[in-house]
């Protein structure tokens, strides 16, 4: 599939009623693994790949290197890509435009885009995102690829709201602009609860990703209030990186190897994932 294919392909993933499942990754073997393993397609997690080369999200790393990492992912796997792109690297329409079309040239064919910014504290004016949405699609559109648009808002998380209700209701308010806007998914992050997913399915004009926690309905539950995309943001990585904390405890207190050693894959059972040659 050429890049316009593959956005169309996960387009389609989103509408097929069945639940795209997207255990997000932050490096090409994982990328890879999912694609072995039968995925449809890979999603990136900008808090992971930020994370794991030592820097906090929010746009703290460099877009020159959230875009190789994006760009190595993308060139790793032949399924869709989307990757986490923030809030877009840029305040300013131009600066927007010009980052969406580099993170096109990754090959990369849909993105998450959030309304937030000062860590999800406060939300941007619902005119102004729509403006931005519009904008990027239109750049997607001069490359000729419909860029596949998750619109975030973290009005779950924003100050300023005096109730549940009302920040439901922004939510709401919010995503349903975004559509009209051109995104093709939305994304309400913060709530997976089946009341709140009940509500939303029936007042949302679009298919729906929610984020995987503890308090998030179960994936067939997810499948069954008829929502579209479940995503783990950050929480795979950090899961393994709680994992290797243990570890290194172990090995600090003259423990055993057991912890290393048991289950341990092979050099044989890693290569499946891994390119052939030298890198280019």
């Amino acid at each position: 599939m050429n890049q316009a294919e593959k956005a169309q392909t996960l387009l389609g993933l989103h509408n097929n009623g069945t639940l795209l499942i997207l255990p997000n990754v932050w490096n090409p073997i994982g990328a890879r693994m999912l694609q072995r393993k039968g995925y449809p397609a890979v999603a990136t997690a900008s808090a992971a790949i930020a994370e794991s080369l030592g820097y906090g999200d929010g746009e703290q790393l460099k877009l020159d290197t959230m875009l190789e990492m994006v760009a190595r992912i993308a060139h790793s796997v032949d399924v869709p890509v989307t990757a986490d792109f923030e809030a877009g690297y840029s305040d300013t329409i131009e600066g927007l435009q010009e980052n969406t079309m580099r993170l096109l040239d990754t090959g990369a064919v849909g993105i998450n885009f959030e309304d937030s910014f000062d860590n999800s504290a406060h939300l941007r004016p619902i005119a102004e995102q729509v403006e931005r949405i519009k904008a990027v699609r239109e750049a997607a559109e001069r490359k000729g690829v419909h860029l596949v648009i998750n619109a975030r808002s973290d009005s779950f998380f924003a100050e300023g709201f005096s109730s549940e209700e009302e920040r439901v209701e922004d939510v709401i308010t919010r995503l349903n602009a975004y559509t009209q806007a051109g995104a093709d998914c939305v994304y309400p992050v913060g709530r997976g609860d089946k009341e709140t997913l009940k509500i939303l399915r029936n007042r949302l004009n679009a298919p729906i990703n929610v984020l995987a926690t503890t308090k998030t309905s179960s994936l067939k539950e997810l499948q069954t209030l008829g929502i579209n995309r479940v995503s783990f943001g950050p929480y795979i990585f950090r899961s393994l990186l709680a994992k290797m904390s243990a570890m290194q405890d172990e090995i600090l207190n003259m423990g055993e190897y057991d912890i290393v050693m048991d289950g341990i894959w092979s050099g044989g059972d890693v290569s499946t994932f891994l390119a052939k040659g030298k890198e280019l």
